[in-house]
């Protein structure tokens, strides 16, 4: 009974919206976004759970500071890997996917990294708005560095750390992985790393322009973990 009252409800949902509602991703992150073919982890489990509730999203691929200012104003309707410590006033969804971010340093550099306050010590590089994500303890941490930037491209951060430019580059360890084979031919990748695990994994909800297409999102994500169709999604990345 249940199930029919559920597929019920998607399907009045799915009818209500008769426009496309635009989603707003980050810019080109493998393997959770890959932009060229509109794909990746994360792509594909938010477009499968508006799907299931009878919505045909449509991707757009931006810099994540630029889409929260975008959802702030009210020009697109939601937007993927934030939650309510963004500061946006929205309507989050429930957690659809878990990020596990680390500090890595080169194994070289014997770096004593055991907790978050360690960072402090050493010049540290890390993804767009981790300093709101990763809490108060890591931006009191980076406060004291001597240095600390935020890169859109993961590509620049193992460039970076590669090279010798940061002590520390702070990620989620399937994106460096991707993109350690992406920049071997301008760097030695060859080098060993030390993946230092301070940080609690973190769990990422997509935000709503409105109550009503965060409740629809909600339902549709709840149908393709039951029937299975989220687990054949992350089969598909297992290798990263």
């Amino acid at each position: 009974m249940l199930r029919v009252v559920l597929c019920c409800l998607l399907a009045a949902w799915g009818q209500a919206w008769a426009v496309s509602p635009w989603v707003g991703f980050g810019v080109n992150k493998p393997p959770y976004v890959f932009e060229s073919t509109r794909s990746g982890l994360e792509v594909e489990i938010v477009l499968a759970a508006f799907k299931a509730a009878g919505i045909e999203a449509r991707p757009l691929f931006v810099p994540q500071n630029r889409l929260h200012v975008q959802l702030g104003a009210g020009q697109i309707d939601a937007i993927a890997t934030t939650s309510e410590q963004s500061g946006v006033n929205a309507f989050y969804s429930d957690v659809y996917l878990i990020y596990h971010n680390y500090a890595v340093s080169l194994a070289s550099n014997k770096l004593v990294i055991n907790r978050v306050e360690d960072l402090g010590r050493y010049s540290v590089t890390a993804f767009q708005r981790a300093a709101s994500i990763l809490g108060p303890r890591f931006r009191d941490a980076i406060a004291k560095c001597p240095s600390y930037t935020e890169q859109a491209q993961q590509r620049t951060r193992n460039l970076l750390l590669y090279l010798g430019r940061v002590d520390v580059m702070v990620g989620d360890k399937r994106i460096f992985n991707y993109f350690k084979h992406d920049v071997a031919s301008q760097v030695d990748t060859a080098q060993p790393v030390v993946f230092h695990n301070i940080f609690p994994p973190t769990g990422y909800k997509v935000g709503f322009k409105t109550k009503a297409l965060r409740d629809a999102f909600n339902q549709g994500l709840a149908q393709i973990r039951e029937d299975g169709t989220y687990a054949m999604i992350e089969k598909r990345y297992d290798d990263y």
